[in-house]
């Protein structure tokens, strides 16, 4: 692959990824009192604190990757918060009905990979074409 692809590949994998965080950080902005009911009744104490938390952290978070700013620690940092996420929201062993335990299954599943592609951005960083790139000017836009 040359330069540009990988650029452009590094850019659209930052979109995607970044891209459940800023859904479900509006999704959740949109429906505030909606989310913090459903975030009481799974036994989350100060629930709205948490839920504002979470809001800031995914529309935060998303928009920073997208733009490649702060890339590595923002993906560290959106990591270590998927860990609770996924243990307490998306756990197979602890639902009930065997549809359930499918369906969080497949949550659980979809959560570790989005925190390996998070790994892999926090090790690698975002590639050339992000805010990172432009200020330590190693931004590189050959091969086009």
């Amino acid at each position: 692959m040359n330069h540009s692809l990988q650029n452009f590949a590094a850019l659209g994998g930052r979109v995607l990824l970044a891209a459940i965080f800023l859904i479900s950080g509006l999704n959740k902005l949109s429906d505030f009192s909606g989310t913090a009911a459903f975030m009481s009744g799974s036994g989350l104490p100060a629930a709205e604190f948490l839920l504002v938390l979470t809001i800031l952290i995914e529309i935060a978070g998303g928009l920073m990757i997208v733009l490649g700013l702060y890339t590595r620690q923002v993906a560290l940092i959106l990591f270590l918060f998927m860990i609770p996420v996924t243990a307490v929201f998306h756990n197979p062993w602890a639902a009930g009905d065997p549809a359930q335990v499918q369906q969080q299954m497949i949550h659980f599943l979809k959560n570790l990979a989005i925190m390996g592609g998070l790994l892999h951005l926090s090790a690698f960083g975002p590639g050339y074409l992000s805010i990172e790139a432009r200020r330590s000017g190693t931004a590189s836009f050959s091969g086009f």
